[in-house]
């Protein structure tokens, strides 16, 4: 069984301040979900993560790893801060545990890199949950790795 939602404990770190089990965590649980629950292979792992301003965010329930995201400063991959690799392990969703993490990532961007807007490529069957969050669609759908995305922006807080 698993802990209580209540029970995660949220960080943020840098690459560098990344644990090996950390990162090992991390890594697996995205290729778990991206590369092989998807079936989209795909260049995983991109000199993003070690980017000097990126940020990992993560929740660990007991000694896992169970939700992550990454945040990256403007100009990385969009003119704005982005949030990407946005990820729950199966067997803790359903719990909300995804609208936690994006509005933990939406606060660690603002905070990390004020006035900025913040840009998302996400995959389209997500746009209903990204626009609860104030995200709004800026482009036309595409194909990205063989998943429809569309870009999405959630404009800066003064």
């Amino acid at each position: 069984m698993y802990p209580a939602m209540n029970n995660l404990q949220w960080q943020t770190k840098s690459f560098n301040q990344l644990s090996i089990h950390e990162l090992y965590q991390i890594l697996k649980l995205r290729v778990d979900i991206f590369v092989v629950e998807q079936c989209c292979p795909y260049p995983e792992l991109d000199d993003k993560d070690r980017d000097e301003q990126t940020l990992h965010l993560f929740a660990v329930s007991g000694d896992q790893i169970v939700a992550y995201s990454r945040l990256l400063p403007p100009g990385c991959s969009f003119p704005e801060a982005s949030i990407g690799r946005v990820v729950i392990a199966p067997n803790y969703r359903g719990k909300d545990i995804g609208r936690t993490l994006m509005a933990e990532s939406m606060k660690q961007v603002r905070s990390q890199w004020q006035g900025t807007d913040i840009c998302i490529g996400a995959q389209a069957r997500l746009t209903n949950f990204y626009k609860s969050l104030g995200f709004k669609e800026i482009s036309d759908h595409y194909m990205e790795d063989g998943i429809e995305h569309v870009n999405m922006l959630a404009a800066a807080i003064d």
